[in-house]
């Protein structure tokens, strides 16, 4: 052998000497533990680290201080962390543009110069140079206050606008004079889980809880929305109330105008599947609030109106969604009349330029077709290919609109569409570094523990060799009706280059084949997700893809409760995991903030004695094992998440640290001054990538090359 082949075998043993050398020298927090349990139909459950619960108590945060410093100091003696962020930084660093959308006299776009924390938005004028409208940039000193939504009035003189500071979800609303930018009356506070819906000049509709005091998060039970009216230059406490509160209380509700600002459009909901839908005639004073439908067994919106005729989306008896019509005066289902009846495929609805925009999911990738108001197919949209096509939306009187193109090859590129010819043109086209000429990606179908036939998405370099040896990410998601369609990733461009592949399956619980698709991993029937996920990794390693020494499990909130099942229930089949923002105690979920209306989706350890065995059993936390060799594992959450509160992640670090035997390194990293995901700062975004491709890597043994 060649000194040359000497040397390459002599630095790969001793990079993978340094990686097991540094995993057994961590030496992880003494977590404290106490005697806390529950009785659960006369089955009792520990639960000793209950007291991390208390994100705000001074032990929980001296924990989360240590644990930190213990994945950063093992992060930070990975030999090439710092060749993974520099390529990230160059990567990331080209200008990013929104699809633009006009409002009064202007047409208004988002752009990052490139590595700003925030995307900045700019307005212009026909044949006039850009100014910048909002700088979130200027929001807060380290970038991680963010603007949250805008509306605007109907004239575009006005606009209200939200931001989340820290990546929290309660925002504040700021009132602005379009032209030139001035204050209207005081900022609304404490403003949750809600749009902002103008009607006139006049004020607006927007929904929120009580805020619970500080401490006192765990009133998942008692959170109620409501939907307020706000009279510009008034004091929010005097904002009146229109809809929830003690007359009719449910955890979510949402408030819209038509537009031609004839209706307002309430939405409420209980949980997150199955509404009520009701209307008010906003053209008569003093007119009452109407049902259209007063069950929460389906789901319905209201897409559009010409005069007293509805346009209604719903899945009522379709459960891949249609659109009816209905007069407002008798808006009752008996009265509904089809009017894009059900397909095979899933529908979304837009409107623009007084067109119906039906955007289906065709295997989970998208068919555009327009029809006129009448019905009537005028063209099926001609894409650039097999991905994702979205925001076919736009105002009545508008001639064009514009739309966005991706999939995992093809990054997003906004297209300009004429709509009464149908024309598609590039508008403007994506900046980053990136040869979709040397990558491939393909939709495979491979079957189930049940039988049932999945779609997945495997992206990777043309021409790659199946040898098993190849680093891949396995991402999924699998429930709450939420469809993973194809979109290019800036921060994967890391894994493909080095000859990794990313793999999506579309597994039960989302929304690709509509409901019943859903329906079959929720409650007593969410083990159907964890089994598609784990038969998605069998099936690419007994193809080759790659083998259990370089497969990675990946996902977020719901996506978190995945990966943490599937490393508990086969812990030898993955070589690493990312449980991001993950709800990973299933028997406490429903108590904190808004998680009681998840329960559609999970059930509740109350319901009854088969639910609570059934969650109890796949349950992340409670699922961990003494002595089990679990993969090398990086928990993921944030200090500012009241949504998936941070509890979660902690219990399940916490315990898993305890009963994890053998040298893969189980860390958790927490995020400060960031919340669910929304509204992360650039510097955070890479520096989390970074640590997560670095982790993997090195615990794959795979040896960095830029």
């Amino acid at each position: 052998m060649n000194k040359l082949g000497m040397l390459f075998i002599f630095s790969c043993v001793t990079f993978a000497g340094i990686a097991q050398s540094n995993k057994k020298m961590i030496s992880y927090p003494n977590t404290k533990k106490d005697n806390t349990k529950d009785i659960y139909f006369n089955t009792e459950v520990q639960d000793p680290y209950r007291w991390l619960e208390n994100d705000q108590a001074d032990d929980t945060k001296s924990w989360v201080i240590e644990q930190n410093k213990v994945t950063q100091n093992y992060l930070a003696n990975i030999p090439f962390k710092d060749k993974i962020k520099h390529r990230l930084e160059k990567l990331w660093n080209y200008e990013k543009y929104s699809a633009p959308f006009k409002e009064g006299k202007f047409i208004y776009f988002f752009k990052n110069n490139g590595l700003q924390n925030q995307a900045v938005l700019y307005r212009q004028q026909e044949g006039k140079d850009p100014e910048v409208f909002l700088d979130p940039n200027t929001f807060s000193s380290d970038g991680t206050t963010s603007l949250a939504g805008i509306e605007f009035t109907k004239d575009g003189s006005l606009a209200a606008y939200q931001i989340s500071e820290g990546g929290s979800d309660w925002r504040k609303v700021i009132v602005i004079k379009t032209d030139d930018k001035s204050q209207v009356g005081q900022s609304l506070i404490d403003v949750k889980f809600s749009g902002l819906a103008w009607k006139g000049t006049e004020g607006f509709y927007y929904s929120s809880y009580d805020k619970p005091k500080a401490g006192s998060e765990l009133s998942g039970l008692t959170q109620y929305h409501k939907l307020y009216y706000h009279k510009l230059g008034t004091p929010q406490g005097d904002d009146k109330l229109i809809f929830g509160g003690e007359a009719t209380p449910r955890r979510y509700i949402g408030g819209s105008v038509t537009d031609d600002e004839r209706f307002l459009v309430i939405t409420a909901a209980n949980s997150t599947t199955g509404n009520e839908l009701y209307i008010k005639d906003l053209s008569k004073a003093e007119s009452n609030i109407i049902p259209v439908i007063s069950d929460m067994k389906n789901e319905h919106d209201i897409l559009d109106n010409l005069g007293n005729t509805l346009y209604i989306v719903t899945n009522l008896n379709a459960p891949n969604n249609k659109i009816v019509t209905a007069n407002a005066a008798s808006p009752a289902p008996s009265n509904w009349k089809d009017f894009l009846p059900e397909t095979d495929n899933v529908l979304n609805a837009g409107t623009g330029g007084g067109k119906i925009f039906a955007n289906y999911l065709k295997d989970a990738t998208s068919l555009v077709q327009q029809y006129n108001m009448q019905g009537e197919l005028e063209r099926t949209i001609t894409l650039p290919g097999v991905g994702t096509a979205s925001g076919f939306g736009a105002k009545k009187e508008e001639k064009e609109l514009y739309y966005t193109f991706t999939s995992y090859v093809y990054p997003p590129t906004i297209f300009k569409y004429t709509i009464e010819n149908g024309k598609s043109e590039v508008y403007k086209k994506s900046g980053v570094k990136f040869d979709p000429e040397r990558f491939e990606s393909k939709q495979i179908f491979y079957t189930s523990k049940d039988g049932t036939k999945v779609p997945m998405i495997i992206t990777h370099k043309k021409g790659l060799k199946l040898d098993g040896k190849n680093p891949t990410i396995l991402y999924g998601y699998g429930g709450f009706n939420v469809s993973l369609t194809p979109s290019f990733s800036t921060a994967n461009i890391i894994l493909l280059e080095q000859g990794g592949i990313f793999a999506v399956p579309n597994l039960r619980g989302g929304g690709e084949y509509g409901e019943k698709w859903h329906l079959a991993g929720t409650k007593l029937q969410k083990q159907n997700v964890f089994d598609d996920f784990i038969a998605a990794a069998e099936y690419l390693i007994s193809n080759k893809y790659t083998s259990k020494d370089y497969l990675a499990i990946s996902g977020g909130s719901n996506g978190g409760l995945l990966v943490g099942a599937c490393m508990t229930q086969r812990p030898e089949l993955f070589r690493v995991a990312f449980p991001a923002v993950g709800v990973l105690d299933m028997l406490r979920y429903n108590k904190f903030t808004a998680g009681a209306g998840w329960a559609y989706d999970y059930g509740t350890a109350e319901d009854s004695k088969e639910m609570f065995e059934y969650l109890n059993r796949y349950s992340p936390y409670q699922a961990l094992k003494p002595g089990v060799n679990y993969p090398a594992t990086l928990v993921t959450t944030a200090d500012h998440d009241d949504r998936v509160v941070p509890a979660h992640s902690f219990k399940f670090a916490a315990r898993l640290q305890e009963f994890h035997k053998g040298s893969n390194p189980v860390l958790i990293r927490i995020e400060t001054k960031a919340g669910h995901g929304a509204g992360k700062s650039t510097a955070q975004i890479i520096a989390e990538q970074t640590d997560k491709f670095a982790f993997m890597f090195y615990n794959m043994g795979v040896d960095y090359k830029d």
